[in-house]
């Protein structure tokens, strides 16, 4: 949907909404809308990897902002220079690990809750064949194929012992 499309889909609501008030001439300027909903690109992340993804944010960009500081406070000759530099070094190692949890946390994610198949795949195709012939192997059993208690050659009669 192109802006000009936008635009003239909120003024055409306006537009209707004034001709409903009384007093409201055809000529009268009509403000456009500020907010028009649009569908959603790309779906959403999973809370699990969006929480993984923040914190990895955060941590990234404390261990920037460490980092400026040792580089800075080296070039001035400070005391706080080395401390800032050692703790940068393990921020490093945090974030490393953090962005490595977020892959982590995602391919976890997609491999408990599956990944989104089209209606052609093969897997599904397979799936529901086995799926087909459980429910015959199953239904044959019920049917007193299968020799059960209930259509057993005794069935009706007390034990045997």
């Amino acid at each position: 949907m192109s802006t000009q499309e936008r635009g003239g889909a909120g003024v055409t609501a306006a537009a209707e909404q004034d001709t409903a008030r009384p007093g409201a001439g055809n000529g009268a300027r009509v403000p456009r809308q500020l907010w028009v909903e649009e569908a959603a690109s790309k779906r959403r992340m999973p809370d699990a990897v969006r929480t993984a993804a923040v914190r990895a944010v955060l941590i990234m960009s404390l261990t920037i902002i460490q980092a400026m500081v040792a580089f800075l406070s080296t070039l001035t000759g400070s005391w706080l220079a080395f401390p800032m530099v050692l703790s940068s070094v393990a921020s490093t190692v945090v974030a490393t690990w953090a962005v490595l949890d977020v892959w982590v946390t995602r391919q976890v994610w997609n491999q408990r809750h599956g990944v989104v198949s089209v209606p052609s795949s093969t897997a599904r195709r397979i799936r529901r064949e086995r799926r087909r012939s459980r429910r015959a192997e199953r239904a044959a059993q019920r049917d007193g194929t299968s020799g059960g208690i209930q259509g057993g050659p005794h069935a009706g009669s007390l034990s045997r012992a």
